[in-house]
């Protein structure tokens, strides 16, 4: 199976066989599992490795995000596997982890980056 089948209205990603793609950020590696560069919109799985950092961004878009394993905080507080956080549009912050996370996260625009 492709990382992609198509069927009549289902789109199936077999996850797994995604190569991790390193992001510019140090220690932050993605798979996309989905994307419309039309509009922005996309779900990544994101893993951080222990002591990664995320600089300074403004969430275009309201941004959602599951932690699957791990925690990553921000300056308002620490979202621990099983838990779930959501940003407002135009919230502005730096994020982290301590431990490395797993994290599903969802973009109706992609980030701006300050750094």
């Amino acid at each position: 199976m492709n990382a992609e089948t198509l069927l009549a209205d289902s789109t199936y990603v077999d996850v797994p066989s995604i190569p991790w793609q390193p992001t510019r950020f140090p220690g932050i590696d993605s798979k996309i599992l989905m994307e419309n560069k039309a509009t922005g919109l996309s779900t990544v799985l994101m893993r951080w490795a222990p002591g990664a950092r995320l600089p300074h961004h403004e969430h275009v878009a309201i941004e959602q995000s599951f932690v699957l394993e791990g925690s990553f905080a921000d300056h308002d507080g620490v979202c621990r596997a099983g838990n779930y956080v959501w940003r407002r549009a135009g919230s502005r912050h730096d994020a982290w982890t301590d431990e490395g996370c797993l994290v599903l996260a969802f973009f109706l625009k992609p980030n701006t980056f300050f750094d």
